[in-house]
């Protein structure tokens, strides 16, 4: 028996969720203490020097403070009318979606309310499938609306505090760097903890009814992952396109044909542009790592379920998954006060390193955390299911598993930031490329987003052999787990990227002296590179959660083997490894038509507007925020329809055999691309900003802005926009939600899947 108690560990996990929320408006508070009304200053003991410092930094200036809250106000009002435009949308087919559960899986066993055998044990008796079917249906909900609050929530915390982090940018790139990062923190931990206290009461009121049928209680929950996801798929390719097409029509007129600075208020699509940056970095990644967050905790929970954990109704253990997201959000909580409370950034150079500090720290606290969480809340021998049999399992290996996860996690994390971060050669290498012009620029490009797959590849199969070695498929799903556990500082990282870029966009539409520009491009730059590092964690646990489920799935379907050699699975294998490249052309289209909108009707108002360029005139924002409504509303459907259509085609007319396939297929493709596509939009944009800063000698000798290499920079920097905000982002949702969805539908497609093979027999 484990030595924390049944009611200890009930106990604990929804009071380390709100621990992590209460900790998550603290922060807020903290964050609000930026007024964005003009203050007082009383005079200092040297009145004189200080006075002109300020005079200097614009302190004193009322002007830029209203200017700053008027821009934060359309920013603001722009990502909130895109987002409930967005929901309405979503919110439809989240209902038409639910039915289409209860359908298909009351219909497995004809809408019967009888007890039915159970699908692993057939000598005990289960719930009815009809119960099923309604509390999956429920839990499909349930995930889907946190899934749209977190991204929601995200947004209003980004879009609140991008003025403030402007306005203390004056003060010092100290000031400015602590607001951003608690702004992060706020979204981080509100997410983490609500993600886990949602799951934590679903699964306490399903077991009302369940009592001791755990096999059907969380199979039931797995629901929960599905709702996560889908909403995130939809999230992430709405927002990716919103954000793109309103960056590559700010950048090819505004930038390259016109020679204006990047957030110029003279580029008529520049508030498009900073809403992007909220609906598509914040809003659509809050809503992604809450579904592999979700799916790596429902994947867990299943194979628990008919594990000894779940046989022998051992509460503590089977919510070790949870337990570990508890001691996260405890672990993310100290690791914070490092960067906001126990050191101080005095300098733009101390920004980056300040940032992986926080990755290292959480990663070797949470080492000794999970090892802790290992001994209190597992038995020190127990078994786990593994296709068909019970594989005999240690607590120390289930520690190893979760940590083999966690540190993989870094290593993918670190070997993304050295092939995104201008700090290093391969970045600059790129740049150097584009003194011979654009073609050369795209070339290293892409190299070194293929290059960049080598290590987070291996790294990732390192962790599936160690884990599965040791635990079967629950070792994965946990190890997926380890992955995400720190997501509270994940997140406060990758959200600290978009509220500095759009705090360096409101210094510049406000017209505030170039070195507040400087340090807002510093923060801007470091949070480029931890935006890759977060796309590399999202990615790399995407992998492992996928296997995960696919597991779960395999023996839910009650397939013995899945055996390439045969026909059905091999197809299925090739038509999977092609998913990922059709979706990806989706997306990509979608942000060329509607940035090909975007640079029309920007070249328009710079041709039509009298005084435009001279900055006499006020460009029409508006329709260019309409245009990037419309498209992303429009050509998200789509490739949203491509992922949630492909399983319940492939499970009803080949089975379930042939669906193994294409989800193996996928899985294997997709990952590559993902992590190539990401890497590569982010060495293109550091590379332009490494020619920007002109911070060394062979970057002042390929600028300045404006120059040749500069102009190619911003091309390269261009066709990697779509790359790392919308295709790269959007696959690894794709491998997630197609093996949840296929595991949700699984007793379907076991009952009556294979139509076309039925018939051709």
């Amino acid at each position: 028996m484990a030595i924390l108690s049944d009611l200890g560990a009930g106990i604990l996990i929804p009071a380390c969720a709100i621990i992590g929320i209460v900790f998550s408006l603290v922060q807020w508070v903290l964050v609000s203490r930026v007024k964005l009304s003009p203050e007082r200053h009383s005079p200092s003991k040297n009145g004189t020097t200080e006075y002109l410092i300020e005079e200097e930094e614009g302190l004193n200036d009322h002007s830029v403070v209203h200017k700053c809250a008027e821009i934060q106000s359309a920013i603001s009002e722009g990502a909130t009318s895109f987002l409930f435009t967005e929901y309405q949308y979503v919110g439809i087919f989240m209902v038409a979606f639910a039915i289409l559960i209860f359908v298909f899986l009351g219909s497995v066993e004809g809408f019967s309310t009888k007890s039915q055998p159970c699908s692993y044990n057939k000598e005990e008796m289960c719930k009815p499938a009809l119960a099923n079917a309604i509390f999956s249906t429920i839990s499909f909900l349930l995930g889907g609306i946190t899934s749209l609050v977190s991204g929601f929530l995200g947004m209003k915390i980004a879009t609140y505090a991008n003025a403030r982090t402007t306005l203390e940018a004056r003060k010092g790139v100290g000031k400015a760097f602590i607001t951003a990062f608690r702004s992060g923190a706020v979204m981080g931990f509100l997410l983490a903890a609500n993600g886990l206290l949602v799951l934590f009461i679903a699964i306490n009121l399903f077991k009302t009814y369940y009592g001791d049928d755990w096999e059907g209680l969380f199979e039931a929950i797995t629901g929960y992952g599905l709702g996560g996801s889908s909403m995130a798929l939809f999230g992430r390719v709405g927002g990716g396109i919103y954000t793109k097409a309103a960056d590559v029509g700010a950048d090819l007129v505004g930038k390259v044909e016109r020679g204006i600075p990047e957030d110029d208020p003279r580029n008529p699509a520049v508030i498009a542009d900073n809403v992007g940056d909220n609906v598509g970095d914040i809003a659509g990644m809050g809503s992604d790592l809450f579904g592999s967050y979700a799916e790596s905790s429902c994947a867990a929970l299943v194979v628990a379920s008919i594990s000894s954990f779940g046989i022998n109704h051992d509460l503590t253990a089977m919510f070790y998954p949870l337990i570990i997201s508890s001691m996260g959000i405890i672990v993310c909580l100290i690791t914070t006060l490092f960067a906001t409370d126990f050191f101080e950034i005095k300098s733009v150079k101390e920004i980056e390193p300040a940032l992986k500090k926080q990755l290292i720290i959480s990663t070797v606290l949470m080492t000794a955390g999970i090892a802790l969480v290992s001994w209190i809340a597992l038995p020190s021998s127990f078994t786990i299911f593994n296709f068909g049999s019970q594989k005999v399992v240690k607590n120390w290996q289930l520690f190893l598993c979760v940590g083999v996860g966690l540190w993989a996690g870094l290593i993918i994390g670190f070997v993304t930031e050295y092939y995104t971060s201008n700090t290093y050669s391969p970045v600059q290498d790129v740049a150097d490329s584009c003194r011979t012009g654009a073609a050369t620029n795209v070339i290293f490009g892409l190299a070194l987003g293929y290059k960049s797959v080598i290590i987070p590849i291996f790294a990732i199969a390192m962790s599936i052999f160690v884990s599965f070695s040791f635990a079967a498929m629950y070792g994965i799903a946990v190890a997926a787990l380890g992955m995400l556990s720190t997501i509270a500082t994940g997140l406060a990282i990758d959200a600290y990227g978009p509220i500095s870029d759009n705090a360096g966009g409101i210094a510049e539409m406000a017209g505030m002296s170039h070195r507040i520009r400087e340090r807002t491009d510093a923060l801007d730059a470091a949070g480029n590179t931890t935006a890759a590092i977060g796309k590399g964690f999202a990615i790399g646990s995407a992998a492992l959660v996928s296997l995960a489920l696919f597991g779960a799935y395999v023996s839910r379907a009650a397939i013995s083997t899945v055996d390439v050699l045969t026909p059905t699975v091999f197809v299925g294998l090739l038509v999977g490894a092609m998913l990922p490249y059709w979706f990806s052309a989706m997306t990509m289209r979608s942000v060329g038509s509607a940035a090909l909108k975007m640079v029309e009707e920007v070249r328009r108002q710079f041709n039509t507007i009298p005084g435009l360029m001279e900055g006499t005139a006020k460009p029409d924002y508006a329709t260019c925020v309409k245009i990037s409504t419309d498209a992303s509303i429009k050509e998200m459907i789509p490739p949203g329809a491509l992922v949630m259509l492909t399983p319940l085609i492939v499970g009803i007319f080949f089975g379930v055999e042939t669906l193994s396939g294409v989800l193996a297929g996928s899985l294997v493709s997709g990952v590559q691309i993902a992590i190539s596509a990401s890497n590569t939009g982010g060495a293109w944009d550091n590379a332009k900003k490494y020619i920007e800063a002109g911070a060394s000698e062979h970057a002042k000798a390929l600028g300045p802005k404006g120059s040749e290499p500069h102009k190619a920079a911003v091309i390269g920097d261009t066709i990697g926009d779509p790359l790392k905000d919308t295709s790269g982002p959007s696959l690894n949702i794709l491998i997630k939600l197609m093996a949840v969805e296929s595991l949700v539908f699984a007793p379907f497609f076991a009952a009556h899947g294979g139509l076309l093979f039925k018939i051709w027999k």
